[in-house]
């Protein structure tokens, strides 16, 4: 049964084989990696700050995005009388359409943490339609959890079961393991709602998250796909909650980002452990590719593909007033695993679509977001080798070179400052509330994240590197305790 279900994606052709490589793409790709050699070498052949073109370059690369974010995101601060005063009303004769709305829960081996994920689901002020929980082969006591505390009879596998006796909109798809993908394909042959929203098994959502999308989906009839606010949640142990407080700050600057690139039309990266989607749309897309390692944002770029190979106004956005926590890497390991896995899968994207990389047909994204993913996929070597050079200049005692260099890091500094308070108070009028993030731990990460963070999180990104050179794609399992069930019992996730 599940070979049946994977057939019926591949009329569709999720993703069609590479195209030969565009001259433009080899220009850009091939100059970004031209151009860190180069830098690179000058580190051994000048002296004075031009010693480190590498570094002055890394910086200069970073300030212009933190512009374009800051500048896009002051559409932030318009009050919203003036956005709503501007959009058209709705025919007094015609009731606004409401688009019905179907939640997947991909889980495998979620037995202890699907009632918290359960409970937050069943308790929205909007209900969903359907919460399909797509049973990934799960070896754990999902199967008793279902039957026993939700009042499920068990399917055939590839089934659909009947309807819950407790709650009549949950049903459970059971499946022999074959990774979410695989999973989330299954559930979206058998939902039968206009849209679905993909959930994470360790994501709880706000209790207006629901509304909030299905507000969004039923208000913009051209709306494919789209990404709520996820706030990142670690264990209590000191690593646990230092490597939350960087992370916080690095979320809120994504999603931030997120915002900025929605303005232009140019949003690739949406949050598959809180995303929506148009089911028509991925299924006319083929849906989610099982060989991706980051099957939510490769089926961005197929959207986007297929929006423009048939002259449609698709949209990808951002919901500030969609909300939701996730549970996140609580240690250095598993946070290197994680960031192994997305950055490898995004080079592989990357690779596959670098067709449309400077295509001016994809407007701002085909001209700026993809050409700047493309100085990205080299961004961690740019980081980690100014970094190293400083080390090497700091034992050399080349102070030439270091105290120029230290007036370009202390002025990115003050930039940073700067751009994490301002950062903290846009989000907190985005979204609604003034979440974890204070001014004051913002101040203390800018001072603190360009000598640790920030070099944890391109280590990781080198390793995905090594990763998606040699091919090999299994993450293995890693323990996450950030969230934890009803008795505060430890779970585990198996990472996909």
């Amino acid at each position: 049964m599940n070979d049946l279900l994977r057939s019926a994606f591949v009329a569709a052709s999720p993703r069609l084989s590479p195209p030969a490589t565009p001259l433009r793409s080899w220009l850009i790709h091939g100059g970004v990696l031209l151009l860190w050699g180069l830098l690179f070498a000058m580190a051994f052949r000048l002296g004075n700050v031009q010693a480190w073109s590498v570094g002055v370059v890394y910086v200069l690369y970073d300030t212009v995005l933190l512009l374009f974010v800051g500048w896009q995101t002051l559409a932030i601060l318009r009050p919203r009388g003036i956005a709503l005063a501007s959009a058209p009303l709705p025919h007094p004769a015609v009731a606004p359409h409401r688009a019905t709305l179907g939640v997947i829960v991909a889980a495998h081996d979620e037995a202890a943490v699907l009632p918290v994920t359960l409970a937050a689901l069943l308790g929205q002020t909007d209900a969903p339609d359907r919460i399909v929980i797509a049973d990934d082969g799960s070896t754990d006591g999902t199967a008793e959890l279902l039957t026993t505390r939700y009042g499920l009879e068990s399917p055939e596998p590839g089934q659909l079961s009947a309807a819950s006796t407790l709650h009549p909109n949950l049903h459970w798809l059971r499946l022999p393991h074959g990774g979410k993908a695989v999973a989330l394909n299954a559930a979206v042959l058998c939902i039968d709602t206009e849209t679905v929203l993909t959930v994470d098994g360790d994501t709880l959502l706000d209790a207006r998250a629901i509304a909030a999308v299905r507000r969004a989906f039923s208000d913009e009839p051209a709306l494919v796909a789209a990404t709520g606010v996820i706030t990142p949640v670690c264990s209590r142990t000191l690593g646990g909650r230092l490597l939350q407080w960087f992370q916080t700050y690095e979320y809120i600057r994504n999603f931030l980002s997120r915002y900025a690139w929605m303005r232009v039309d140019g949003l690739l990266l949406i949050s598959g452990a809180f995303a929506g989607f148009r089911r028509d749309a991925v299924r006319a897309v083929g849906g989610f590719d099982t060989d991706c390692l980051v099957e939510d944002y490769e089926l961005i770029h197929r959207l986007h593909r297929h929006a423009q190979a048939h002259g449609l106004d698709w949209r990808v956005r951002v919901l500030g007033d969609a909300q939701a926590r996730t549970d996140a890497p609580s240690s250095v390991g598993a946070f290197l695993r994680q960031r192994r896995r997305w950055f490898g899968g995004f080079l592989q994207t990357q690779y596959w679509y670098r067709a449309m990389v400077g295509d001016r047909r994809y407007g701002w994204l085909g001209t700026a977001m993809l050409p700047v993913k493309a100085i990205d996929t080299l961004q961690p070597l740019y980081g980690l080798a100014a970094f190293g050079l400083l080390v090497m200049y700091l034992v050399r005692g080349d102070f030439g070179v270091l105290l120029p260099a230290a007036g370009v890091i202390a002025a990115k500094i003050v930039l940073d400052l700067v751009f994490h308070l301002w950062s903290v108070h846009l989000y907190r009028r985005w979204v609604g509330h003034n979440g974890e993030a204070g001014m004051l731990q913002a101040f203390a990460a800018a001072l603190i994240e360009p000598f640790t963070f920030q070099l944890l999180r391109h280590t990781g990104a080198a390793w995905g590197w090594w990763t998606f050179l040699t091919g090999r794609g299994t993450w293995g399992r890693q323990q996450r305790v950030g969230l934890v069930d009803s008795d505060g019992a430890e779970r585990r996730v198996d990472q996909k």
